[in-house]
């Protein structure tokens, strides 16, 4: 207590990160601020599972079923922003909690409590989020944020749980080192942009940009992008030391030659919308359809987390995060109630390429759905659909890729019990406005092993935003399997929870 000094607390809330196991839902922890007010030396408590595991599937499985020890851990908090290896890629909210000093003191001394005490860490119920619970009730023992926890616990979820206990008193947003260089880049014409990569990867000198023939300002942005892209070619390891502060330093005085910027919105990044005012983690769906010349009724349920078509607002623009959506459907004409479909784990990560960043975009999706056999018949299958490849984005035409897959499939309906094949997909996903956005994509798979086939799909879906948790979607797919080829179309009434 005598060193720390602490004075105030901040819930801190790094957003998702596909590409790592441990961040895809997003992280929550406190920060303690002491005396002498520096964001980065206060310090940050944390509760996580103590493993060096990096391997995604190994990490999933073994944090399902606790078998990880979790420990509680205070660190300063620009010692624990340097354990993510992927914190240039997060962008993270602040949110101030209004604890009183003798609040404060309760939860100092429960965290001293539990130093060096494990516990089973749980990655969807007693993961960082929950057990944040247990340090905000020993500090205002009259709130009972553990007792309204029931099943599984999404770390956004967590916050909006905190606000409705009347924890928080605002939201503060801290930009990534990606969203800097993504928003200068998007100031200045694309020649600037390879002028500040040439200066960032050494190919011209610190004051190159001075004896250019453009306007004084974007010489500014030219040098202040060009620092911003070295810093985290840097951090990545792309850059050895040396090189770097030699490199930064010259680009450093050239733009101090420059004079002070007259474009205040420089770095004024304009903060979206806050993640706790998104959407609801959990959906229902209810909607009707018709498959050939056949009706539908389509009841749909997913408690976690994010799909493509859903509202952006709060959530990584490209990523979707779905696991365990069942899909039960009612055909009139046979009075029967069929289970459509179980997706297990679909995630989808597709982030654009440009200049400065050049991710790898993919997917992974494993579970129950129906497809059309040889027979003309819908039969279940288990399925596994992993693939890669890349995406691009454009204001005109928006977020475009494409990916290479293969697919397969497990069924004792099958003629062989099984199918593998491979094949790609192309697609687009455009906002319309605000509220409307529509994905168009084909994919085309060729069974070479097991039942052959070659089934080619063609889709349009599109969502209608009517509040963060109401919201209509449609879907139009035509499809080709064997030789036969199958319509269907539906609309849903989807409801956030």
């Amino acid at each position: 207590m005598n060193k720390i000094r602490p004075e105030s607390v901040t819930l801190i809330f790094p957003m998702a990160h596909l590409n790592s196991p441990a961040s895809m839902f997003g992280h929550t922890l406190l920060t303690i601020e002491t005396a002498n007010k520096s964001k980065l030396l206060a310090y940050a408590v944390s509760y996580s599972a103590v493993t060096d595991e990096t391997f995604g599937p190994f990490f999933a499985v073994k944090g399902l079923f606790g078998l990880y020890p979790g420990y509680f851990s205070v660190l300063p908090y620009y010692a624990k922003l340097q354990e993510y290896s992927d914190v240039d890629h997060r962008d993270i909210w602040e949110y101030p909690l209004n604890l009183t000093e003798p609040e404060i003191r309760r939860m100092m001394l429960h965290i001293h409590e539990l130093d060096h005490i494990a516990s089973d860490y749980y990655f969807f119920n007693e993961n960082c989020s929950y057990l944040l619970f247990f340090l905000l009730e020993a500090a205002r023992p009259t709130v009972t944020l553990t007792d309204r926890f029931h099943g599984w616990l999404i770390p956004l979820d967590s916050i909006r749980m905190i606000e409705d206990q009347g924890f928080i008193t605002d939201a503060l947003y801290r930009p990534s080192r990606t969203t800097k260089i993504e928003y200068l880049a998007s100031r200045i014409p694309e020649e600037g942009q390879d002028r500040a990569l040439a200066l960032a990867r050494g190919e011209r000198e610190g004051d190159f940009p001075a004896s250019a023939a453009i306007p004084d300002q974007e010489k500014r942005k030219t040098c202040e992008l060009a620092g911003e892209y070295l810093q985290y070619l840097y951090t990545k390891g792309k850059v050895p030391e040396e090189m770097y502060q030699e490199r930064f330093l010259k680009i450093l005085q050239a733009r101090s030659r420059m004079g002070i910027s007259k474009d205040e919105s420089l770095y004024q990044i304009l903060p979206p919308v806050q993640p706790d005012r998104g959407h609801h983690s959990n959906r229902f769906a209810l909607g009707i359809g018709a498959k050939g010349d056949e009706f539908f009724d389509e009841i749909r349920l997913r408690p976690a987390y994010h799909h493509l078509m859903d509202s952006d607002d709060g959530y990584v623009k490209g990523a979707q995060l779905i696991f365990t959506d069942l899909t039960l459907r009612h055909y009139p004409s046979d009075h029967k109630l069929t289970l459509e479909g179980l997706d297990v784990i679909d995630i989808v990560s597709l982030s654009p390429r440009d200049k400065f960043f050049h991710p790898i975009s993919w997917k992974i999706k494993t579970g129950f759905t129906r497809i059309q056999g040889e027979d003309d018949e819908d039969h279940l299958v288990y399925e596994v659909n992993p693939g890669g490849g890349f995406a691009f984005e454009n204001v005109r035409t928006g977020l475009m890729y494409g990916m290479l897959e293969t697919n397969l499939n497990i069924s004792g309906g099958l003629k062989h019990k099984y199918a593998a094949g491979a094949g790609g997909s192309v697609g687009i996903i455009r906002h319309m406005s605000e509220f409307w956005k529509v994905h168009l994509f084909v994919r085309d798979l060729s069974y070479g092993l097991g039942d052959r086939s070659n089934v080619l799909e063609a889709a349009m879906q599109q969502n209608f935003a009517i509040t963060p948790d109401r919201s209509i979607s449609v879907e139009l797919k035509r499809e080709k399997s064997h030789r036969f080829y199958q319509t269907e179309a539906k609309a849903l009434v989807n409801l956030f929870f």
